[in-house]
């Protein structure tokens, strides 16, 4: 190939402009989720019944989109239970990355609940009644993330490998992952309860900012209570005002990226666990960035 003088000279001239123009083109990390794309997960065959019911409240479409899970990246989801969002995220992510979920240790014993348990007021509020037959013990959130890691194998499907955590929420990683491991953190509608559970929400939320990469990315979805409330009705009407959580969430050095409004409902007064008449909770999607 030939190359004219004046052509040379003139690149190797701007040399230091041209590798700083290249340069982050080629390290730039892989394009998050499209609607696309969040679209064939949700919709793919070897989901599960309960998963596609859970669908008709979630709108796990538009929710990953918003989260942004990219192929190759780490996630940690806390609180990931049955691992409903453990699972759309390793879909997501591919089998390059890693997706852990976290929960905490069983109590050998129920604990003493503290005199005046956090969340547990409800002075203005009517709670709603609680439900004629007692539902299940779930499973284990360990044994169902090993059994969904499996399904997935199972069906060949190329996901990202699932790890359970058992750890408490103000450490919920291992030491090797505590600083600067993971690209992304999920914590789907469960910080509320939190309050009444008496768990140690700044420092979880310290160790979530360690945890996280530079510009990692901390989403969190909760039900949302009334102005004023904060998280004194968390463990009655399993909701939290969202200035509040917000406020939380910033005090440990997050900046907040985006906000999403598609499960919101403001019809809902807010003012009972299910709403009456029945009708989709008001619920907030916030997303938040380590600078």
């Amino acid at each position: 190939m030939k190359i004219r003088r004046k052509t040379l000279l003139a690149s190797l001239a701007m040399g230091t402009s041209l590798l700083l123009a290249v340069e982050p083109a080629s390290s730039q990390q892989a394009q998050s989720l499209s609607a696309e794309q969040a679209a064939q997960i949700v919709a793919s065959p070897d989901r599960s019944a309960a998963d596609r019911t859970n669908d008709q409240r979630r709108k796990p479409e538009q929710l990953l989109v918003f989260i942004g899970p990219r192929p190759g990246i780490t996630a940690l989801d806390l609180s990931a239970a049955g691992g409903y969002t453990t699972e759309l995220l390793a879909r997501a992510i591919g089998p390059s990355g890693a997706v852990y979920g976290q929960s905490r240790p069983r109590p050998s014993q129920p604990p003493t609940p503290p005199a005046a348990p956090e969340g547990n007021s409800h002075p203005s509020a009517t709670p709603s009644p609680p439900p004629a037959t007692p539902a299940a013990a779930p499973r284990p959130s360990p044994v169902a993330l090993a059994e969904r890691d499996k399904a997935l194998q199972s069906a060949g499907i190329k996901a990202a490998p699932i790890t359970a955590l058992v750890r408490p929420f103000e450490d919920p990683v291992p030491s090797e992952l505590a600083t600067g491991r993971f690209d992304l953190v999920t914590l789907m509608f469960n910080y509320h309860d939190l309050g009444h559970l008496g768990i140690d929400r700044a420092a979880m939320n310290r160790a979530v900012f360690q945890a996280l990469k530079p510009d990692g990315f901390y989403v969190i979805a909760d039900h949302s209570g009334r102005p004023g409330t904060g998280i004194s009705e968390a463990g009655t009407l399993h909701r939290i005002e969202e200035a509040f959580l917000r406020k939380e969430v910033e005090a440990a050095g997050f900046k907040l990226a985006a906000e999403g409004n598609f499960l919101r409902n403001p019809n809902d007064p807010r003012d009972k666990n299910t709403p009456d008449p029945p009708q989709p909770k008001d619920e907030f999607v916030l997303k938040f960035v380590k600078p």
